[in-house]
């Protein structure tokens, strides 16, 4: 018998102006447990899936429906082997909330990537496993930081012509449905990946800083979410992001940070101004709770899509958490608060 598992951290992108630039990981985690029988001349069985934690009671359990098992197959079959291993059993414990910004799909899809090359035991580099990731999720940011760990920029190669066609074939073709009486043949030939689809960097990030998720009891969609945004931009608002930006990614690296520069560089005029009619309670949030008014605050803005809200502080963690919780309350929403740490990338043990 084969063991081993996989641990994928939660990540929380856009962070302020880095809207689809720049992602986070954050100590929360999928973590899969693996087994892998020996091989044998008996009829296939088909994988065994359990399920923990967060999203145990909407997750599907069958390996063809399931996000990280269908991506598992389809790095399997684009290398070459055409099934799961016989009697395959995978338990999955899940720390991420669902629809909140936090993640959780991305990291579903970089451990099935992982899995499908543990599975195959195929040694793909991170480069090519991010690949992968990108033909199911196509925007970089949360696969990126979920698989590489930390602060992590990361943008889409412009591809040639046939590169830009193979990348952009339907999800439907990567991730086949699979119907009831779908036989071992179906999606047999998924569209491989081109080679060097994204390409990021890691910054720097000061160890003080924490980050404060504040978790609305409520899901938004990234589809919604992204429904409210226009399809054009002012000159001013678009050098207001590249101008924070540009600071951001220094200044959270820098000991000690500096709350009068990193609170106005978490700014942003991208996304955050559209999502507000969204997520009722986050525009006094953004501009009741700052340095001044709660020492220890370095910066605070929408996570992802949201509803999260992220603050990054050094100090003062309950305090800035629970000011928060009363605005959100004074609007009818209840939160949940954690204090994160930046996590690593993904493993495998």
């Amino acid at each position: 018998m084969r063991q081993f598992t996989v641990k994928v951290p939660a990540t929380s992108a856009n962070i302020g102006p880095g809207f689809d630039v720049v992602g986070l990981s954050l100590s929360l985690h999928l973590i899969l447990k693996v087994s892998v029988p020996p091989a044998n001349e008996q009829a296939f069985v088909a994988p065994a899936i359990t399920y923990s934690g967060e999203g145990a009671d909407e997750v599907p359990l069958d390996a063809y429906k399931n996000l990280t098992t269908r991506v598992a197959l389809y790095v399997l079959r684009c290398n070459g082997v055409r099934s799961f291993p016989s009697g395959l059993k995978l338990h999955a414990h899940n720390e991420i909330p669902f629809g909140r910004g936090l993640g959780s799909s991305g990291a579903a899809v970089i451990a099935g990537v992982i899995l499908g090359n543990e599975l195959g035991q195929f040694n793909l580099s991170k480069e090519r496993l991010l690949d992968f990731a990108l033909m199911v999720e196509r925007h970089p940011d949360n696969v990126t930081a979920a698989l590489i760990g930390g602060f992590v920029g990361s943008y889409l190669r412009e591809l040639d012509e046939a590169d830009t066609l193979a990348a952009s074939v339907p999800l439907s073709e990567v991730l086949p449905e699979y119907p009831p009486d779908a036989g071992e043949d179906w999606g047999l030939n998924p569209p491989p990946p081109p080679s060097g689809i994204g390409h990021y960097v890691r910054f720097g990030w000061s160890e003080p800083i924490k980050a404060i998720a504040i978790i609305p009891r409520f899901e938004l969609s990234t589809a919604k979410a992204r429904e409210v945004l226009p399809s054009m931009y002012t000159r001013k608002d678009l050098v207001f992001n590249l101008q924070r930006l540009a600071v951001l990614t220094t200044a959270l690296a820098q000991n000690p940070p500096d709350p009068d520069l990193i609170y106005e560089a978490m700014k942003d005029r991208i996304h955050q101004p559209y999502r507000k009619t969204l997520i009722p309670g986050l525009p006094e949030v953004t501009s009741c709770i700052t340095p001044t008014t709660h020492p220890g605050l370095l910066g605070i803005c929408l996570s992802g899509a949201g509803p999260t809200i992220l603050a990054l502080a050094t100090t003062n963690f309950e305090k800035i958490a629970e000011d928060a919780r009363q605005i959100f309350r004074i609007k009818g929403i209840e939160v949940d608060w954690k204090v994160l740490t930046i996590a690593g990338g993904s493993q495998v043990e």
